[in-house]
C-alpha cells in the first residue's frame, strides 16, 4: 500500500520552524511531525534543538526515547 501522506523536502521542513512560517514540524526516521501546539517546541526551539530538522541522530542524546513522538501526528514523509 502506498503512503498517502504528503512528501516533503529536507528544504521545505527547514520552513516549518516557527520562524519563516508559523508551522513547527520535526522529522524523525522519515516521518514528519507537527510540534506546533507542544509548550515544549515554543517558537521552534526545543532545549538546544531547532524545529525544521530531521532530528534522528539528535535522539540519541535526549534524555527520552523516540516513544515522545506517538504524542504527535505524522503530517508528512521526508524525503
Amino acid at each position: 500500500m502506498e503512503n498517502l501522506l504528503p512528501k516533503y523536502t529536507k528544504s521545505q521542513l527547514a520552513l516549518r520552524n516557527g520562524q519563516d512560517k508559523p508551522q513547527i514540524w520535526v522529522a524523525y526516521l522519515g516521518n514528519i511531525y507537527d510540534v506546533t501546539d507542544s509548550r515544549l517546541w515554543r517558537n521552534g526551539k526545543h532545549y538546544e534543538h531547532w524545529a525544521g530538522q530531521d532530528l534522528t541522530d539528535e535522539l540519541k542524546d535526549a534524555p527520552h526515547n523516540p516513544s515522545v513522538f506517538k504524542k504527535f501526528e505524522v503530517i508528512g514523509v521526508l524525503i
